[in-house]
């Protein structure tokens, strides 16, 4: 098994054993009572609502991240190094760990005492309610992220290559659309993988390009990627996306509805309000995501192959379009030929075979 292969295999069997580990945890604490003893403990150390699900959170919280923590060193620290990606010190892994701890723990119990306050509100209608506020904060968080949040953990300053500043002036010309403003992303500091996305919406929409993007590529080649990347601004791809991730909100948040009342009482929840029941409701959320994860793949792959059609239509470069996704998926070990199943659960991008497949099939070329 080449090394593409085996890091793949790795990576997912890891991700697989974590997923299966959480939700053993969650069904432990539903079956064995445990749930009901932390929110009893909660319960005993305050009569406050929100003190009460805040103690269970961070009790249970605690533990889910305890469980997760050695998958996530061995995924994030180990393997990248044993297969020579990474090229942080443990030191500087772990502080990149605690900072996204430090944001992750805190929007978490606040996400969850929003959701247990509507349903003490209103028993009836409180999912609708929930979804409008998951789904606002996701909008504003898609607005705030490139410049709240990435500064955090990486550095960024905008493209001053001469060569790269004309390509990306004809690209505009020939789209008729203003570039959003393209940012030089320090990946490097971190990993020699090699990347480039669009993030934020409205007036901080942008395009970040990776450092070792920009150092290994040729001139045609970062043309072909931003023009890629361009396609998801001009077509509103990133609308598209939070449109289904709405839609997803709304479903999970129903099934919680709807299956939450009879379940709870089988598991002797004082009612739906109790934060006890709190796994059976993360149970509920996490089969759904799953459930939906190859339909969720199969639209992403969609948008990414509009990309992919829209920079080979754009620069007319075939030669360089598949040079690129030759070299990002060496940079990044990224298997060229992935199972079919696999890729079809799994994947969010379209292997580089069938990319490559793609660009001859538009320009009629032999690539």
């Amino acid at each position: 098994m080449d090394e593409p292969k085996r890091y793949e295999s790795v990576k997912q069997l890891i991700g697989v054993s974590k997923f299966v580990l959480d939700v053993a945890v969650l069904l432990f604490l539903l079956a064995s009572g445990w749930s009901i003893r932390i929110r009893s403990f909660a319960q005993m150390l305050s009569g406050s609502n929100w003190l009460r699900v805040m103690i269970y959170m961070i009790i249970v919280g605690g533990l889910l991240k305890a469980i997760d923590l050695p998958f996530s060193y061995y995924s994030g620290y180990v393997l990248e190094h044993r297969f020579q990606l990474s090229r942080q010190s443990l030191a500087a892994w772990m502080k990149d760990q605690l900072k996204a701890l430090a944001i992750a723990a805190p929007l978490t119990i606040a996400a969850v005492e929003i959701i247990y306050l509507l349903l003490r509100v209103d028993s009836k209608f409180w999912w609708i309610y929930a979804s409008i506020v998951f789904i606002a904060f996701a909008i504003v968080m898609a607005n705030l992220a490139p410049v709240l949040l990435l500064p955090l953990f990486f550095k960024f300053k905008p493209v001053e290559n001469p060569d790269l500043q004309n390509r990306v002036d004809r690209l505009a010309r020939r789209t008729g659309k203003r570039i959003c403003g393209i940012f030089e992303w320090s990946l490097g500091e971190k990993t020699r993988k090699a990347n480039a996305a669009v993030v934020g919406w409205g007036n901080t929409r942008r395009i970040i390009v990776s450092d070792t993007l920009l150092k290994n590529f040729s001139g045609e080649e970062i043309e072909v990627v931003m023009a890629h990347e361009l396609c998801h601004h001009v077509k509103n791809h990133i609308w598209y996306g939070m449109a289904a991730q709405s839609f997803l909100t709304f479903a999970a948040f129903y099934a919680a509805y709807r299956v939450l009342p009879p379940l709870a009482r089988s598991f002797g929840f004082s009612g739906t309000e109790d934060v006890a029941n709190f796994p059976l409701m993360a149970l509920v959320m996490t089969i759904l995501s799953l459930a939906a994860l190859p339909a969720v793949n199969f639209f992403s792959r969609q948008l990414e192959t509009a990309a992919d059609l829209y920079a080979l239509d754009v620069t007319g470069d075939a030669l360089a379009f598949v040079s690129s996704m030759e070299k990002l998926a060496d940079i990044n070990l990224v298997n060229k030929t992935p199972n079919k199943i696999i890729e079809f659960i799994f994947h969010s991008h379209p292997s580089v075979e069938d990319r490559v497949k793609l660009a001859a099939d538009r320009v009629g070329q032999n690539v």
